[in-house]
């Protein structure tokens, strides 16, 4: 059986991530990306770490006559969807960017699976779908969801009820929605991390950037909210874990022989507020960042993590590094690309 996994937005942060780790498990991936909002240069980092050269095809995921010639050539036997744009401030200045690329595009790519019901797909979701939940902070996959506050949020919300909507119609397809939390961290090797395209939106890649001289200060959003510190709490995964988690998904799927539709949530299981991430970036780095407070932002999430028990019975899998990994890994990472010694 052909053992090819299509990986559409591949050369993007946990795309990149999850191609290495597919190939570490012996599937041979084809990365989909036309690179709107990521950069080509991570095929010859992939390339150094894996150590040839991915299958890779330049194209817009919104391309669906494109997409089944891919299949096609390829005998695509598994699907892992990220190409989508994720920028929660941009996708309130410009929603319709967000819904015309992130809605089509996934309706895209469910019209091919469509046509080839026995090839699973792997839905990069969020735990945004689950909005402040009401007087909960740990969440697990019952906990029902809320309408976002943002339209990034609101296509993974949208997304999930597409696919169950799809999976309702036919239910011979192998589908599973992962919902991660905040990913961060980088590749050990240092060749491949986040690579934000401007200002960046995450807090992790604001940090290292600070502490590279990129920014003059970090700014933390509130000090006074009802958490261990008065920062917001949010459960940090490390990258390597997601794309681990990814590839977890994709064996269980091809397991199966009845069709199935999972929504499975991947974090640590803790809660990190942001002040304490700060702190274990400036102890593991042995060094001090410029960082004040702010304004609280309007539909900051003041705090959440996961409950990851489904995620280790159903798939077998747990994280295995903490945020010490993370912050000691992104800032090599940085170090890097910044050619900082």
């Amino acid at each position: 059986m052909s053992k090819k996994v299509l990986v559409t937005g591949g050369a993007g942060y946990i795309g990149s991530h999850t191609v290495v780790e597919l190939v570490k498990s012996g599937y041979d991936p084809v990365i989909l990306d036309d690179y709107r909002n990521s950069d080509p240069s991570v095929l010859k980092r992939i390339t150094q770490i894996i150590g040839y050269e991915p299958t890779h095809v330049v194209c817009d995921v919104c391309d669906q006559n494109r997409l089944e010639e891919i299949f096609k050539t390829y005998s695509i036997s598994g699907v892992i969807h990220f190409a989508a744009y994720k920028a929660v401030g941009e996708s309130v200045e410009n929603p319709l960017k967000y819904y015309s690329n992130n809605i089509a595009g996934l309706v895209s790519v469910l019209n091919v699976l469509k046509q080839n019901p026995k090839v699973p797909f792997v839905f990069s979701s969020s735990c945004t779908v689950y909005g402040e939940p009401m007087g909960l902070k740990e969440v697990d996959e019952n906990t029902a969801k809320s309408i976002p506050t943002s339209p990034y949020g609101y296509t993974k919300w949208l997304g999930e009820q597409i696919i169950g909507d799809l999976f309702i119609s036919n239910n011979r397809l192998r589908m599973m929605s992962l919902r991660y939390f905040n990913p961060i961290g980088a590749h050990q090797s240092a060749l491949i991390g986040e690579l934000p395209v401007g200002k960046p939106n995450n807090l992790l890649p604001f940090i290292t950037q600070t502490a590279a001289g990129i920014h003059e200060k970090l700014v933390i959003f509130g000090k006074d909210y009802p958490t261990v510190d008065g920062t917001c709490v949010r459960d940090y995964i490390h990258v390597v874990d997601l794309a681990e988690a990814h590839v977890k998904a994709i064996d269980h799927l091809l397991s199966l022989k009845n069709g199935c539709h999972e929504v499975v949530n991947v974090g640590t299981g803790k809660g990190t507020s942001v002040l304490e991430l700060v702190h274990a970036f400036e102890e593991e780095n042995n060094m001090k960042l410029n960082y004040t407070f702010g304004p609280k932002r309007s539909g900051d999430v003041i705090e959440i993590y996961a409950n990851v028990d489904y995620a280790h019975s159903l798939l077998g899998w747990k994280a295995t590094r903490d945020i010490n990994d993370g912050v000691r890994d992104a800032w090599k990472w940085e170090k890097s690309i910044r050619n900082i010694q």
